[in-house]
């Protein structure tokens, strides 16, 4: 900036000062005239105007104040920012946020791209599903080489795995390259008339993922945005493997073994393997693996066909016991009868059952129980009477006259029970100094033994009954030791008294 100024010849002072240019609210181009007459006619210098002393002081001040703001920004800078030279994964993320290193490395990843010799077919990073674990590693990069750290400047590069979603990348690639791929055939499960069998799975062509993810990681490590390769044979497996075909196979046939409607434990209505495989499928899903499914409308044929097959009347039963109430003997085994519940779910529930693998329908049923009918029977000999009688439940049944022993070998009175049957023997004694007690008798029939050597026993060697003849046992004819040999069991009742 200058000031306009005019000397005067004779004294030296300031003349009147010149006429500004332009007055305010004038034209800035247009000149007075008589200014501008007054200026030509007077003699001008330009000088310059003599600069305002400042103090040292305040100029230090003016200079240091942004200089310390430069110095303190920088400071904070290198607090937040990685420090220059580092590179993750091929990307440089020097002089950034650790947030700006995760977009830069996310992006130059799904920019990058892996040509397909042969094809020409291009996938991206993108396209592939592929990641990285940038902010991670964008967190470990400032921790390890915060921007304030000089001796990290310039380190050697980070490594970053490159992981690729494997479906999303097939797909990828097929699309890409189809004629690199031929379908896999899967495994299958059918039924062949005895059982279920495998049709095994055929491998198929493609393209090796795990090949690609590597090249994209090799492109991204060395700063390519573009890397090629020749995809390598590779066989391309059925999700639905001949391993896990068999193991549905072996399921089911298993499921065969016992399948059926069951009362209690007892399988009451089996159900034929061929039946019960027209209920069933067996088939993969899109992982590959095997499900069975039955079909409830294909089960409802059988259930409608229960009732006749389930339903059944009591059968009554008979026991002998002794006289205390002991069991002895069942002459007649009884049975429950039993009534078929409400069906209306049978079919449904007995799907889902099938297709859990289980075989085994418990039906519901009401349970009518058999009636038992007891008997309590006993021999009686009355020794006085010489007679036998045969008692159920404390009524004579039958009766008749019998040998028992002499004075000589009484029949020993008392309550006893019978030990042992037998149907024939020889009955011996031998004595050296009684020849009463000396004898052998063959072919004694329907033997049984009730106290020692004492028995109830068949007769063939004489009719005289009514009256003592034994030695000591009680005899009658053989018709009627057997019915006593098949009436009373061992431990019935025998009492003999006076």
């Amino acid at each position: 900036m200058t000031d306009l100024a005019s000397k005067s010849e004779t004294d030296g002072e300031s003349a009147t000062p010149a006429t500004p240019v332009a007055e305010a609210g004038m034209d800035t181009h247009v000149l007075d005239a008589a200014a501008a007459s007054d200026a030509i006619a007077a003699p001008v210098a330009w000088a310059p105007a003599e600069p305002a002393k400042r103090s040292r002081k305040k100029l230090w001040l003016w200079i240091g104040i942004p200089v310390a703001l430069v110095v303190a920004g920088v400071a904070a800078a290198s607090t937040l920012l990685i420090a220059p030279g580092t590179t993750i994964g091929g990307v440089p993320v020097g002089f950034m946020t650790a947030g700006a290193a995760t977009d830069a490395i996310d992006q130059r990843l799904a920019e990058t791209s892996v040509t397909l010799d042969g094809s020409g077919a291009t996938v991206s990073g993108a396209d592939l599903g592929a990641q990285v674990d940038a902010a991670a590693l964008a967190d470990a990069a400032f921790q390890q080489r915060p921007m304030w750290n000089v001796t990290q400047w310039f380190g050697d590069p980070l490594d970053a795995t490159v992981t690729v979603d494997d479906d999303r990348a097939t797909d990828a690639l097929r699309a890409a390259a189809p004629s690199a791929y031929t379908d896999p055939t899967p495994a299958a499960v059918s039924f062949t008339g005895a059982g279920f069998a495998v049709t095994p799975a055929v491998d198929g062509t493609g393209i090796d993922v795990d090949q690609v993810r590597a090249a994209l990681h090799d492109a991204l490590a060395a700063g390519q945005t573009d890397i090629s390769i020749t995809p390598e044979p590779f066989a391309v497996t059925a999700a639905a493997s001949t391993a896990k075909a068999q193991a549905a196979a072996d399921k089911v046939n298993a499921l065969l073994q016992n399948v059926g409607f069951y009362v209690g434990q007892e399988r009451t209505v089996p159900i034929d393997a061929a039946t019960a495989a027209g209920w069933l499928t067996v088939a993969p899903d899109r992982s590959g693996a095997f499900t069975i499914t039955a079909d409830p409308a294909k089960i409802q044929a059988s259930v409608d066909a229960l009732p006749p097959l389930v339903n059944r009347a009591p059968v009554n039963g008979a026991v002998v016991t002794d006289a205390e109430g002991t069991v002895l003997e069942t002459t007649t085994p009884g049975a429950d009868g039993r009534t078929l519940g409400d069906t209306a779910s049978v079919a449904k529930d007995f799907a889902a059952q099938l297709g859990d693998g289980n075989g085994v329908y418990t039906l519901p049923v009401q349970v009518t129980p058999a009636a038992m009918t007891t008997s309590a029977r006993m021999v009686e000999v009355n020794l006085s009477e010489q007679m036998l009688y045969m008692k159920e439940n404390g009524q004579v049944i039958d009766s008749w006259p019998i040998s028992s022993g002499i004075a000589e070998s009484p029949t020993t009175v008392g309550h006893f029970t019978v030990q042992s049957h037998y149907d024939v023997q020889t009955m011996t004694s031998s004595s050296a100094t009684d020849s009463y007690w000396n004898y052998e008798v063959p072919n004694v029939q329907w033997i049984m033994y009730y106290y020692g050597g004492e028995a109830l026993h068949g007769v063939y060697w004489h009719n005289d009954f009514g009256n003592p003849r034994s030695h000591g046992c009680v005899g009658m004819p053989n018709w009627r030791a057997k019915q006593i040999y098949d009436w009373l069991p061992n431990g019935g009742d025998v009492w003999i008294h006076n």
